[in-house]
């Protein structure tokens, strides 16, 4: 009982604090500020708010910094992620569901995803599982379709239809400062509790050392309803436990020479419950997963002189995965399917400018790929890989100019079985940015690219389905967009604007197609992809410590299946393809409270590929509130979050059968000193 007492005294000096002390954020010392970005970020954060960036690339570009996700109250990566126009995140629902992304249709295995500037690849299934990564150690996540303007990046970039960019927070020491450390506490709805740490050091004048660890439990178990006719009943999701580990540790060094070199060493784990499908009258659900995943990598850059510039990096990347069924069907009542994958990855690029308006880059890669699983007869497929990418970019005046060609070989190897013919192919891109008046942020442009993916590992070998002849899956991107920025009304900061308009074509899509006794993997499809995505920002002081920040997107989309005219599905909408989606926010940002509030909404979609009422999946708005307040006490800075996600306690569902979270709550509590 007296340690209830203390709690609860403790509990509310922690509430007194957040009411009644005033946050004047005028008087914060600048080490309070740990990005280094700029020097009054007190008086930056409140009174005005910067306009996107990316404006001139001849590719669209999107960007969410950290205050975004803060502010915003964005729950995870994949939570982040749908704010992208042009994005379909397939959700399978709670924290430890698989989330992955595609971008524009184009199917999830045709869209990178870079950690640090290092390439995440998973060459077994060919789609990254987007949720395992946390968004607490974020700076900023961008997404640019098509590629973006960096010319010192990996050809395997180049490669790829679109690029989801994560950039993690590089420690900063002010002040005289020679370390800081964090200590956050997450809990919420169903059993969901984050516990993380954080230390960054200063080992010397040129090198710093960060390091977070963090932990995430949750029950998952939360309430759905079950329509079955005229009954309808109260359900739990069953057996979506989640236990994760996560730990990344960053040396950055400086030499004398301003050359950089960043290390980092990353390992994940987690246990999971696959709470399937929720079918009538069978609730039972025992399929467990178990997933470690451990990467180090290393990134060296070094300017030469004003005209060259050299970029190595380095990465061993390991991942180990067991799957686990209970059921009588199997022999000895249990199916267990283990599975490792191996890369060694080395990436190389150099830029030359060799007069002014004019520059030069060639990107080569060399990757090794290998599979090993517990199935009999497994082919152990090894693949090595080679990408040359020779890019050009060149600024006349107020038109810019740029070319990337991309050279792609890939031969294979197997212990069993058949091996698929070598792959050989080069895949170019072409865009072109202009601003009409030099006086005016307007910013007009065009982009090509033509892109493929590569048969997964699965594709070819998995058991009976597999099919070693498997054709590249090709796909043809069309963009013309516009973007504005400026200040139209005297009561704003800015107003920024983005229309784009495309066209995207797939064929030899890889699909499982049925054939005389089994599904196989098939070249059978052809999808044509037409679309219009628009973003706006905009920030209004509306008085000196006041300030409302609006953004949102809206997308429509039209992906028809243009395979066999002969079809029921001929020229229907693409399974889980919504025509119109979006999102809107606003922020509110006060001495005394933030708040943010965002909504995100999807039109009706199919889950099947023919466009009949039965297939149909009703659309949903999920609206999401969030409060929060930041203070200095004693050299500590300390940070208060409360959420509500779904407020309304909509059910939906992203995929068919798999319901998500009803209304849900989590609070935060940061303290940095």
């Amino acid at each position: 009982m007296k340690g209830n007492n203390q709690a609860y005294k403790l509990w509310l000096c922690l509430l007194c604090s957040f009411l009644l002390l005033p946050l004047e954020i005028q008087a914060q010392e600048k080490g309070d500020s740990i990005t280094g970005k700029v020097h009054k970020i007190d008086e930056v954060t409140v009174t005005a708010r910067r306009p996107p960036a990316k404006v001139t690339t001849g590719s669209p570009v999107q960007l969410i910094n950290k205050e975004d996700i803060k502010n915003l109250g964005l729950q995870n990566m994949a939570d982040a992620v749908r704010r992208f126009a042009g994005t379909n995140v397939r959700d399978y629902g709670g924290i430890g569901g698989l989330k992955t992304v595609s971008i524009r249709n184009l199917g999830a295995a045709h869209t990178a995803v870079s950690y640090d500037g290092v390439v995440v690849s998973n060459s077994q299934a060919g789609q990254i599982d987007i949720g395992r990564f946390s968004l607490d150690n974020v700076s900023s996540l961008s997404l640019a379709i098509g590629q973006d303007e960096n010319l010192l990046q990996p050809a395997r970039l180049y490669a790829s239809a679109g690029v989801l960019s994560i950039e993690t927070e590089k420690p900063v020491f002010e002040n005289g400062k020679s370390s800081l450390s964090q200590i956050q506490i997450r809990g919420g709805a169903f059993g969901y509790i984050a516990p993380s740490i954080r230390r960054w050091q200063k080992l010397g004048e040129h090198t710093g050392l960060s390091v977070d660890a963090s932990f995430i439990r949750a029950d998952g178990n939360y309430p759905f309803t079950l329509e079955n006719g005229k009954y309808i009943t109260q359900e739990k999701r069953n057996n979506s436990d989640i236990h994760t580990w996560q730990g990344e540790a960053n040396l950055f060094h400086t030499f004398h020479d301003e050359s950089t070199l960043d290390v980092k060493a990353y390992y994940f784990y987690s246990e999971r419950g696959l709470p399937g499908a929720v079918i009538l009258y069978n609730p039972k659900a025992e399929e467990r997963l178990w997933d470690e995943n451990f990467f180090t990598q290393a990134r060296y850059k070094k300017t030469f002189s004003p005209k060259w510039t050299l970029q190595a990096q380095a990465k061993f990347n390991h991942s180990w995965n067991k799957y686990e069924d209970t059921d009588v069907k199997y022999e000895n009542e249990k199916q267990t399917d283990i599975n490792r994958q191996d890369e060694y990855y080395l990436p190389a690029a150099v830029l030359y400018q060799p007069v002014k308006g004019l520059e030069l880059s060639l990107a080569q890669d060399g990757f090794i790929n290998t599979l090993h699983t517990n199935i009999n007869d497994s082919p152990n497929p090894v693949r090595y890989s080679s990408l040359t990418a020779l890019n050009a970019r060149y600024q006349w005046g107020r038109i810019k100019l740029s070319g990337t060609l991309v050279g792609t070989f890939i031969t294979e190897e197997v212990k069993a079985g058949n091996t698929p013919d070598d792959r050989k192919r080069l895949s170019p891109t072409l865009s072109v940015s202009i601003q009409p008046w030099k006086e005016e942020q307007l910013y007009v442009r065009a982009m090509y690219k033509n892109t493929f993916r590569v048969p997964t590992f699965n594709d070819l070998y998995y058991l009976r389905i597999g099919n070693t002849s498997l054709r590249p899956e090709k796909a043809r991107e069309y963009n013309i967009g516009v973007t504005w920025n400026g200040k139209p009304f005297s009561f704003t900061d800015f107003l920024s604007i983005t229309l784009d308009g495309y066209y995207n074509e797939v064929t030899d899509k890889i699909v499982a197609f049925p054939s005389t006794y089994v599904w196989k993997m098939q070249n059978y499809g052809t999808v044509h992809i037409t679309g219009l995505d628009a973003t706006m920002a905009t920030s209004i002081p509306v008085c000196p410590n006041i300030n409302v920040g609006l953004s949102g997107n809206y997308s429509w989309q039209k992906a028809i299946d243009m395979t066999n005219p002969d079809a029921k599905n001929y020229k229907d909408q693409l399974p889980y393809t919504p025509q119109h989606s979006g999102n809107a926010s606003t922020t509110i940002e006060t001495p005394w409270i933030n708040v943010g509030y965002s909504l995100t909404g999807v039109s009706e979609r199919y889950y099947m590929a023919q466009n009949i009422p039965v297939n149909k999946i009703d659309g949903y708005v999920e609206h999401t509130a969030t409060l929060w307040r930041e203070f200095t006490m004693k050299g500590c800075h300390l940070r208060l979050q409360a959420e509500v996600i779904n407020l309304t306690d909509k059910q939906y569902d992203v995929i068919k059968y798999y319901p998500m979270p009803g209304r849900s709550w989590r609070i935060t509590g940061v303290l940095r000193f």
